[in-house]
Order: C-alpha cells, then sequence, then structure tokens
C-alpha cells in the first residue's frame, strides 16, 4: 500500500462540489475546491457537514443573506399583527356607560382586536368582587353574537380582568 498517498488524503479533506446553478462540479479536495471558487470570484459555503463526503456551495454568500433578510422582511410585513385594546371600568359604572363600552367592544371586535375588558378597584371597593364579576359576565352575555371568552374574569392586581376575542 502506498503511504504517501493516504497520508496527503488525510491531509487534503475532500469534498462534494456543487455549482452556482445547481450542477455537480464531483468530488474535489478541499485545496480545488477553494481554487474554483477563488477562480469564479464566489465563496465556498458548507451547506452538508454531516454527508460523507461534505456537500459544499459555489454561491455569493453576501448575495445570499441580503436575499433571506429581504424574504423574512417581506414575511413578517405579511404576518397580521393582532391587537389588544383595552377598556377600563370601575365597579360603580352606571348602566349607560356600560352600553357606550358594548358599542365599543362590537366595533374593536369587528376590526379583528381582542379585547381586554378591565374593572379597577380603589379602597373598600376590593371588598365585594362579586360586583365586578357580574358586570363582566353581563358584558360577555351582550356581547356573545361579536365575541367569544378567551379568558374568564380573574383578578390581576388589584383590577379583575376579562380577555374577548373576535368570533371568526
Amino acid at each position: 500500500m502506498d503511504t504517501t498517498r493516504i497520508n496527503s488524503e488525510i491531509r487534503a479533506p475532500r469534498v462534494r462540489v456543487i455549482d452556482k446553478t445547481g450542477e455537480q462540479l464531483g468530488i474535489l479536495s478541499m485545496r480545488d475546491a477553494l481554487a474554483l471558487a477563488t477562480e469564479r470570484e464566489l465563496d465556498l459555503v458548507e451547506v452538508a457537514p454531516n454527508a460523507d463526503p461534505p456537500v459544499c456551495r459555489l454561491m455569493d454568500y453576501g448575495k445570499y443573506l441580503y436575499e433571506k433578510q429581504k424574504r423574512e422582511r417581506e414575511s413578517r410585513k405579511a404576518q397580521k399583527q393582532i391587537e389588544v385594546k383595552e377598556l377600563r371600568l370601575r365597579p360603580k359604572t352606571d348602566d349607560h356607560d356600560v352600553g357606550v363600552v358594548i358599542a365599543r367592544i362590537r366595533k374593536f371586535a369587528k376590526e379583528g382586536a381582542k379585547i381586554r375588558v378591565r374593572i379597577r378597584f380603589r379602597g373598600r371597593e376590593m371588598q365585594h368582587p362579586e360586583v365586578a364579576r357580574v358586570l363582566l359576565e353581563r358584558i360577555a352575555e351582550d356581547t356573545t353574537d361579536v365575541v367569544t371568552v378567551e379568558s374568564m374574569p380573574a383578578f390581576d392586581g388589584n383590577s379583575m380582568v376579562m380577555i374577548l376575542a373576535p368570533q371568526s
């Protein structure tokens, strides 16, 4: 067995090279692949390191990164941001004002926004959370045709919160 040939193969790892157009150029030594990339003014990019032999591609890496960022920007633009609108009330809110809040919930639901209804307590109002729960349940009941209750009324510090989502 020729030991010099074995030693040269160990020193010069071999890689499968793919052209810019996707055409396979064959299995070359790393040195030859880098020389080919330099000759064509391209970068040698390892795309499959776990393959046997590893696969490298000739490409303009800067252009690739730019196009990747451009695609990501476009996909972020295409995503729909769900807006959360918040309406704040007090446990002693009058019936007419509750009617105004219900009208605003309907408007926000038609726009596709989620609605967070928050009832804030001050002082001794904390002693009667059932008043706020009844008010929130009334709001949920009056708007069942346009929204669904995403989270039932729950305490969040010194306020009670309920989240409504528009019906699909």
